[in-house]
């Protein structure tokens, strides 16, 4: 995992003033009260989020922490763009739309590799391929990285999402739509996909192996972390830390 800042230019980055060196606990002193984090279930969020160590050592300084999960990337951007939350995790397609908006205020904090995703279809259905998907309803988070999974699957084999019935659910709803056979396939990621496939009957039929890579993105308000940059290099160091006991221990980590 590659640790990234997007909070401002290289040169930026690399200029630290006489008074930040000599004066660090007036830089304390201007922390905000609290740091809003959004997460999901398959991000390292979730790791940090039960280590407890960020709201630790931010309680030291006088920041409050709160979580906040969300089911999927587009509403913790939605809450994100609207104030609600400081920073958060979201996977690669939601981040790049949302990026690409001319007056977008959203800074790349980190970047980690994409979780595993896929389109599942009951155990019993007549569907073994991609192409049998066509003239089916598929449910999926509109704008989600299941969402392109579902686009770049499709254009593998000369179809489009013309070529099915697009049924837009979050992925709680879209469980329940899948069980009770409401939707003939749903585009999912871990570990909603896991869960299908242990509890809920789910077979795989497509995974993203040999399509477009989505990497997962930390993300946060521009203005706040551009304002705090003493929180953003906490929250970055912490993260690292995270995942480099993950990678130590990757059977304990779950």
């Amino acid at each position: 995992m590659l640790w990234i800042s997007g909070c401002g230019s290289k040169e930026e980055a690399n200029e630290t003033s006489n008074a930040e060196k000599s004066n660090t606990k007036a830089e304390e002193e201007t922390l905000p009260e609290e740091l809003r984090i959004g997460y999901q279930k398959s991000s390292i969020l979730l790791f940090l989020k039960e280590k407890g160590s960020l709201e630790k050592i931010l309680a030291e300084k006088g920041v409050k922490v709160t979580w906040h999960e969300f089911q999927s990337g587009p509403p913790l951007l939605e809450a994100l763009n609207a104030g609600k939350i400081d920073v958060g995790y979201v996977g690669g397609a939601p981040a790049v739309l949302a990026g690409a908006v001319s007056d977008s205020e959203l800074a790349y904090l980190a970047y980690e590799p994409e979780v595993y995703r896929a389109i599942v279809v009951p155990k019993d259905s007549p569907i073994q391929k991609i192409e049998d998907l066509k003239g089916k309803k598929i449910a999926f988070g509109k704008g989600s990285s299941a969402h392109y999974l579902l686009l770049t699957a499709l254009e593998s084999v000369g179809l489009t999402l013309n070529d099915i019935t697009p049924v837009y659910l979050q992925p709680s709803d879209a469980r329940g739509a899948f069980e009770r056979g409401n939707v003939d396939a749903w585009a999912i990621w871990d570990p909603y996909l896991a869960d299908a496939e242990e509890s809920g009957g789910a077979r795989i039929i497509a995974d993203a192996k040999g399509l477009p890579r989505q990497y997962g993105f930390i993300v946060g308000r521009r203005d706040y972390f551009q304002e705090n940059r003493e929180l953003r290099n906490l929250v970055i160091s912490e993260l690292e830390k995270v995942h480099k006991e993950i990678q130590a221990d990757k059977q304990g980590a779950p």
